[in-house]
């Protein structure tokens, strides 16, 4: 007979409970719509560029859909995989980031004016995204093994001296990514840490040393920083400012499915890291609105899954990938409302890029993964 448990779930459902296997399918719902979601947002904002540039206005489609086909299959295969088996290939796949992300430095090609991608036959892949899904998995698996030393420095500079050094790979070329992958590691080692005041100086220190990088780096962070302050008086706030009319002219509820003005070329690739502007545009604040709440649904059952999972390893994991996504989504609706200086970040699952979809639909197979060792409940 099934043992009671108590505790987790039963706290939250609030009513007796019983132990059974679990497998988060609201989860995974919300994850295949933002999918879809995503997909139309593409053709819709994507069909006006690619008809000029390939005569086919379904050219994005098309790819995101290859990619997102891939994506959901490689998610599912991973939501069956045993997630603790990850730890045995944590310390192969950061070494195999970090000389990836050496080779972009040396080999890399050039796109929208930065180094970030390294070409593949016809494709081209950004090791970045991946760096952001081992980071997560290394450091979990570091932070579960020196659990019981992580207050002693030396320890700490083990667990987190890789993830390190690839972030400052990233970093050069790639500021706000590379930031996302310090958050990722910063959180995760926060809470597996008991001393809190250690991280509240490492984190004044860290934001000390960003601003001296703005201050002493290259000068087009000034620039980006003069932009975001100014954007009507350079040329490079184009992009900003059409953000801002695509989301003003919306209003409560848009202009309507593919009616957006502001996609044809005013807003340059709007498929890609402005794609919020253009939702905002044609579904209005509603929409946006919608959109933000099914991606608080999502964090709020990776929280969830987080918060009661039986052992170490699989809660840091889902906590990494749960800083991933946050950290992704409020930097990228941020820059498309001029909120921050603007950066290159997709919007999670919405947002053309295939490398950025497939990487981000493993995570949730991960999370997946470790939803189904759960035993929660199953009401009488």
């Amino acid at each position: 007979m099934a043992k009671k448990k108590s505790g987790g779930f039963a706290q939250l459902i609030g009513k007796r409970i019983y132990v059974g296997e679990y497998f988060d399918y609201p989860l995974l719902f919300v994850t295949l719509f933002l999918v879809i979601f995503g997909l139309v947002m593409v053709y819709s904002t994507s069909s006006y560029t690619a008809e000029l540039k390939t005569d086919n206005a379904a050219y994005y489609l098309m790819r995101q859909g290859a990619f997102a086909v891939v994506g959901i299959i490689a998610m599912l295969g991973v939501s069956f995989y045993d997630y603790r088996r990850w730890k045995n290939w944590s310390l192969i796949m950061m070494i195999l980031v970090i000389v990836l992300l050496f080779l972009v430095m040396l080999l890399g090609t050039t796109s929208h004016g930065a180094v970030r991608w390294l070409q593949i036959g016809p494709f081209q892949f950004q090791p970045s995204e991946l760096a952001k899904l081992v980071i997560a998995v290394y450091t979990a698996h570091m932070s579960t093994i020196k659990v019981r030393q992580i207050d002693d420095w030396v320890e700490l500079g083990k667990i987190v001296a890789c993830p390190i050094v690839a972030s400052i790979l990233i970093l050069d070329e790639n500021l706000s990514t590379g930031l996302i992958c310090v958050a990722i590691m910063a959180i995760v080692v926060f809470i597996t840490s008991p001393k809190i005041k250690r991280f509240f100086l490492i984190g004044f220190g860290g934001i000390a040393v960003i601003a001296v990088g703005f201050l002493l780096g290259t000068s087009y962070r000034m620039e980006r920083i003069n932009i975001w302050l100014n954007p009507e008086k350079y040329d490079k706030g184009y992009q900003t400012l059409q953000s801002l009319y695509a989301i003003g002219s919306g209003g409560v509820f848009g202009k309507g499915l593919g009616q957006s003005i502001q996609k044809l070329g005013f807003i340059p690739e709007s498929h890609n890291d402005y794609i919020f502007a253009v939702i905002c545009e044609e579904l209005g604040l509603f929409g946006a609105i919608c959109v933000i709440g099914m991606f608080m649904f999502l964090i709020w059952r990776c929280i969830v899954i987080a918060y009661n999972t039986r052992d170490l390893f699989g809660a840091l994991v889902v906590v990494g990938i749960t800083t991933h996504i946050a950290a992704q989504v409020l930097i990228n609706i941020a820059v498309v409302t001029n909120t921050i200086p603007p950066t290159g970040v997709p919007l999670p699952f919405i947002s053309y890029g295939g490398t950025a979809l497939c990487c981000l639909l493993i995570e949730i197979g991960i999370v997946l993964a470790v939803s189904r060792h759960l035993h929660v409940a199953k009401q009488y």
